[in-house]
C-alpha cells in the first residue's frame, strides 16, 4: 500500500479503479472489494460482532480459568479478569478510531509501519502472525484428543487431520463463507456460556442441588480462606494468562478492511465488547469459583465438567467436550484467517514477496492461506517431536505477542491523532473517535507495557518473557539485514494533503 492509498482510506476519497498490489486494477464500491486490495467485503455487522466474541471465547476461559482461581483465589481472580476487561477495551476504543479511519487488511502492522517505523510494521505483523500459527497447532492437537472421549482407540491424528481439512475449506471457499461458520461456532459458545451461568446461578441460589451440599451454597466459598488466600501478587503475576484469555478481540482489526460498512460496524462491535467480557468471563468465574472451592481448580480439568458434575447435570462430560470442541474450532478458524490475511498484508506492502498478496476470483489469498496453514502444520509437528524445546519456546513467545501487538495499537492512535491535528483537521471529521483521548489511548499503552513486564513475577512464565524479548531484537535485526541487502525500492510521493501519513 503506497502512503498515498492509506491517505484516501482514512478520508473516505475514492476513485473508479483501485491498485489491488499485484498489479491488477479492482473495481472499488462499497460492497464490492475492500479499499485498495482485492480482498472481498463479504463480512455483515453481525459477523463483525460475533467474530470479535468467538476469538476471545476459548480455551482461555474454558480451561486456563481454573489455573487463574488456583492460583489468585475466587476474589483475586475476578479482580485480575476486571482489569484484564478494562485493558482490553481501552486498546479497542484506539483501534476502533485507527480501523474506521483506515480500514485495511491486517491493520496492525500498517498502522505500525505508518506511525512508528516500517521495522516495528514488520516486527508486529511477525509477532501476530507466530501467535495465531502456534495457537493453530495446538488447537489442531487439542481437537485430535477431545475426539478420544467419543471414539476411544481410533488415531488422534486421524481427527486432527480431519480438523485440518475442515478449518482450510472454510477459509479457502469465501471471505462470507469463513465470516458464517465462525458466526454459528461463536454462537453455540455463547449459547453454552449462558446456560452455565443460568444453571450456575440457581445452584448458587438452593434453586438446583450441589453435591456436597444441603443447602444454598451462595458465596461462601469465594471469601472463606480470605480474599487473597495465597497473598496480592499473583493477582499480577497472572497478567499472561488474562492476556491470553482475551487476546482475539483485536480481530476486529484484521476483519475491517472486509467488512461492509466499516464507519458503523467496527464501533458498534467494539462498544458491546466491554458488557460482553463481564459477562461471560467474570459472570462464570464467579459461578465457578463459588460452586467449587479454590483449591480444587486447576488445568487437568474444566472448571466447567466440575461444576457440571457437582451439580449432577446428565452427560456433563459430553455437553463440555462438544462445547470445548467447538470453541477449539473456532479459534483455529479465526487463528487460519488472521495469519493469512498477516501472510496476505506483508505481501501487498512488498515486505515478503508480492505474490503473496494475489487472489483468486473469490477474493480468497490461497497463496498466503497455504503459506498459513503449513506454519500451522510445523507448529503442530513441534508439538509432537520437540515439546520441551521448540514447541515450548513458541508458546511462551505466542503467549505475549498479542501484549506487543496492543501496546503498538495504542501507540499508533496517539501518533495518528497528533498527525491529523497538526494537518489542520478538525477531530470532527473523524467518523469515529475514540473516548476520553489522551487519557484512554495513554492508559491503555502504559497498562498494556505494565502488564508485560509484570510476568517477570510469575516463577512459572518468567521463561516466556525471556524468550519474548529475545524473538523482539531477532524480529529488528531480521528486518535491518534484510533492508541492507535489499534492492533499493522506489521513493513514494506523499500528497500534499496528506502530510500527516509520513513517517516520523
Amino acid at each position: 500500500m503506497t502512503t498515498s492509498q492509506s491517505g484516501e482510506a482514512a478520508t473516505g476519497e475514492s476513485t473508479a479503479t483501485v491498485a489491488d498490489g499485484t498489479g491488477e486494477e479492482t473495481p472499488k464500491g462499497p460492497h464490492t472489494h475492500a479499499i485498495h486490495t482485492s480482498l472481498k467485503r463479504g463480512m455483515e455487522a453481525r459477523h463483525l460482532q460475533m467474530i470479535s466474541l468467538g476469538g476471545v471465547i476459548g480455551t482461555g476461559l474454558f480451561l486456563s480459568s481454573g489455573y487463574t482461581i488456583h492460583q489468585a483465589g475466587p476474589i483475586g481472580t475476578i479482580l485480575a479478569y476486571a482489569i484484564g476487561a478494562v485493558i482490553v477495551y481501552l486498546v479497542m476504543l484506539t483501534l476502533g478510531e485507527l480501523s474506521v479511519a483506515m480500514p485495511v487488511t491486517g491493520s496492525f502492522h500498517v498502522y505500525a509501519d505508518k506511525f512508528i517505523g516500517p521495522a516495528t510494521g514488520f516486527v508486529v505483523a511477525i509477532q501476530y502472525w507466530l501467535t495465531w500459527t502456534v495457537a493453530l497447532g495446538s488447537e489442531f492437537t487439542a481437537a485430535g484428543l477431545l475426539m478420544q472421549r467419543w471414539f476411544p482407540g481410533t488415531p488422534t491424528w486421524i481427527w486432527s487431520a480431519a480438523c485440518i481439512v475442515l478449518i482450510f475449506v472454510s477459509n479457502a471457499l469465501s471471505v462470507r463463507f469463513f465470516a458464517e461458520t465462525e458466526f454459528w461456532f461463536a454462537s453455540i459458545k455463547v449459547v453454552a456460556i449462558c446456560a452455565f451461568i443460568l444453571i450456575g446461578g440457581l445452584a448458587i441460589f438452593g434453586a438446583l442441588p450441589v453435591h456436597g451440599y444441603d443447602h444454598a451454597p451462595l458465596f461462601h466459598n469465594l471469601v472463606k480462606d480470605g480474599a487473597f488466600p495465597n497473598g496480592f501478587m499473583p493477582v499480577f503475576a497472572t497478567i499472561l494468562t488474562v492476556n491470553f484469555a482475551f487476546s482475539g478481540t483485536e480481530l476486529i482489526g484484521v476483519t475491517a478492511g472486509e467488512t461492509r460498512n466499516p464507519e458503523v460496524a467496527v464501533p458498534k462491535a467494539i462498544h458491546t465488547t466491554l458488557w460482553r467480557l463481564v459477562l461471560f468471563f467474570i459472570g462464570s468465574i464467579v459461578v465457578m469459583s463459588a460452586l467449587i472451592p479454590w483449591q480444587d481448580a486447576g488445568v487437568d480439568e474444566s472448571p466447567f465438567v466440575l461444576v457440571f458434575n457437582s451439580i449432577g447435570l446428565p452427560f456433563a462430560g459430553d455437553i463440555m467436550n462438544f462445547v470445548v470442541l467447538t470453541a477449539v474450532l473456532s479459534a483455529a478458524n479465526s487463528g487460519l484467517y488472521a495469519t493469512t490475511r498477516m501472510v496476505w498484508s506483508l505481501g501487498h506492502e512488498r515486505m515478503i514477496p508480492v505474490w503473496f498478496a494475489k487472489t483468486n476470483r473469490r477474493g480468497v489469498p490461497m497463496l498466503a492461506l497455504c503459506a498459513s496453514m503449513a506454519g500451522g502444520l510445523l507448529a503442530l509437528l513441534s508439538s509432537v517431536v520437540a515439546a520441551s524445546t521448540v514447541y515450548l519456546v513458541l508458546v511462551g513467545i505466542s503467549g505475549l505477542s498479542a501484549v506487543v501487538v496492543w501496546i503498538a495499537i495504542a501507540y499508533c492512535q496517539i501518533v495518528f491523532r497528533k498527525r491529523w491535528i497538526a494537518e489542520g483537521h478538525s477531530v470532527d471529521e473523524l467518523k469515529y473517535r475514540t473516548p476520553g483521548y489522551p487519557w484512554t489511548s495513554w492508559g491503555a499503552f502504559i497498562l498494556c507495557t505494565v502488564s508485560f513486564f509484570l510476568v517477570f513475577f510469575d516463577v512459572e512464565q518468567r521463561f516466556a518473557l525471556i524468550a519474548e524479548l529475545i524473538f523482539l531484537v531477532a524480529c529488528y535485526g531480521i528486518y535491518f539485514l534484510k533492508q541492507r541487502f535489499a534492492k533499493p525500492s522506489k521513493v513514494v510521493d506523499v500528497p500534499d494533503d496528506k502530510p500527516w501519513m509520513v513517517k516520523d
